[in-house]
């Protein structure tokens, strides 16, 4: 199964992360297929960019969002 979902690439105490396409069984920091976007919870109010056609790609194509990958989709207006 094909998962949209979030991986970490900030420094400690300093999170920031990469929305990233990736086989269920890969591990959080592991192996990709794309990434599609970034997401900076630190900023007040939170930033995020996230490519709006390849997430319609990938959903299309059956990936499943994550939790907060959602949220940020229904922000952006791509998930209902």
């Amino acid at each position: 199964m094909v998962k949209i979902r979030l991986t970490r690439i900030g420094q400690k105490k300093a999170p920031l992360y990469r929305v990233i396409v990736a086989d269920s069984r890969a591990p959080r920091d592991g192996r990709f297929i794309e990434e599609i976007g970034t997401y900076d919870p630190s900023k007040d109010p939170s930033e995020f960019h996230i490519d709006e056609e390849a997430a319609k790609k990938w959903l299309a194509n059956g990936a499943q969002p994550t939790a907060e990958v959602e949220k940020l989709l229904k922000i952006m207006g791509v998930v209902k």
